[in-house]
């Protein structure tokens, strides 16, 4: 491990010290691939994609399409350049036609293709596509609803609960979710990959706080970091022997699959024990390349979580719900956590009651295997942390007995006299 540690402070070292994301001409120019890098690029490629990769961008070829980079340099990332894929709605022409509104967008070839010539009633078309509800600032909604800043305790560090910390290591992501909770850092107008002074000092923290066994790389994206810019991280938290695991929250994998290539999965493998939370909404996204990403991910020995986000409209759903978790099961992703949409600007429209949620929860518990069956939490506003929310299966106590329902609806008894 020291060894891999000076090769990847070597390698550090030559960056800047604030490095531009992998989809611009300057990183790409100071960083070019290795020679590893590009001969292994992701190899799967659907009939929809070579479809969309025809139709709208003729001058490139296959290869050209399964390269990550390609595909962050040629991002959607204007209404204007959406309309060659979609007919924008009236509301959508609204934000498109009002220079005052600043709402950025940012969705990759890949996962425009699974909108193009959709309707605006598209469930992955409403979580990336800007409309007028955005603007709309609803009681109890903050830009920064979790207080991750009141956390702050160094920069890019959150530090919450005991034994844990969140690592935000970059403000950049692949896709921007219109009810992302970190919308007020993601979509900046200046990109950030992190400075390389601001992760020293969180990682002098995090070794100095020999309570934290466990770190959460996220962001932004992890993912969208060149691999040499993640060996070094890694490097430096793997010469710390309180961290015990290292988790990466990512959405990559759903929306650029592409990025999961046999390089990337080499070096990760070096520092295990590594764990992955993907960021996943509707069963449209479990396509063939999302089926190969994950796979490669499993076979690295890397176990995934799922992390659901609770949208109106979207996958609020019970039976959309189910076909999504048992879904995820098929593709070795274990369903993890269903979120309460948090609070932050402009989400109204995207969030349901609490009810909801124990409803699916409800729908899934008994009516499927318990592996299918997430977590419910609210994130509690003000930095409260995870909450469970789970339906009531307890009715009571009767005579030293405990009473309680099943999914079926009937009632049980269990000597809880003890």
């Amino acid at each position: 491990m020291n060894s891999e540690r000076k090769i990847a402070s070597s390698i550090a070292s030559t960056d800047s010290d604030v490095s531009e994301p992998p989809g611009s001409v300057a990183i790409l120019a100071e960083n070019p691939c290795s020679l590893e890098e590009q001969n292994t690029d992701f190899q799967k490629i659907s009939d929809n994609s070579l479809k969309f990769l025809k139709q709208h961008f003729p001058a490139s070829s296959v290869k050209d399409w399964n390269n990550w980079k390609w595909q962050l340099r040629n991002s959607f990332s204007s209404l204007q350049h959406l309309q060659s894929i979609i007919k924008l709605s009236s509301d959508e022409m609204a934000v498109a036609g009002n220079d005052d509104i600043n709402l950025p967008i940012r969705i990759t070839p890949y996962f425009a293709s699974l909108i193009a010539n959709s309707k605006p009633g598209n469930a992955i078309r409403k979580t990336m596509v800007p409309v007028m509800d955005e603007l709309i600032v609803s009681p109890g909604e903050e830009s920064d609803p979790l207080d991750e800043h009141k956390h702050n305790n160094v920069k890019c560090l959150v530090h919450r609960y005991p034994d844990r910390v969140l690592f935000l290591i970059t403000n950049f992501c692949s896709a921007y979710c219109r009810y992302c909770t970190r919308s007020h850092m993601v979509g900046d107008s200046h990109h950030s990959h992190g400075r390389r002074s601001d992760w020293d000092e969180a990682i002098d923290y995090i070794r100095n706080h020999t309570e934290i066994r466990d770190v959460l790389l996220s962001g932004g994206d992890p993912l969208t970091l060149p691999d040499e810019r993640l060996r070094y991280l890694l490097s430096e938290l793997r010469t710390i022997k309180h961290v015990e695991i290292i988790r990466i929250g990512t959405k990559v994998p759903v929306v650029l699959p592409q990025r999961i290539t046999p390089a990337l999965l080499k070096m990760l493998r070096k520092f295990h024990p590594v764990y992955m939370s993907i960021h996943f909404t509707h069963p449209d996204e479990l396509t063939p390349e999302v089926s190969q990403a994950c796979n490669m991910i499993a076979d690295a020995g890397i176990p995934m979580g799922s992390q659901t986000v609770l949208l109106k409209g979207i996958n609020d759903e019970p039976e959309v719900f189910k076909k999504l978790m048992q879904g995820l099961l098929k593709i070795r992703v274990r369903p993890y956590y269903l979120y309460q949409c948090d609070p932050i600007l402009g989400s109204a429209h995207f969030r349901t009651s609490v009810n909801k949620g124990i409803e699916i929860i409800r729908s899934l518990r008994g009516h499927t295997s318990g592996y299918a069956v997430p977590h419910f939490v609210i994130d509690a506003p003000g930095g409260g942390g995870k909450i469970p929310i789970l339906p009531n299966y307890v009715e009571g106590k009767e005579d030293g007995d405990l009473l309680l329902i099943n999914y079926q609806g009937k009632h049980f008894k269990y000597p809880d006299y003890m």
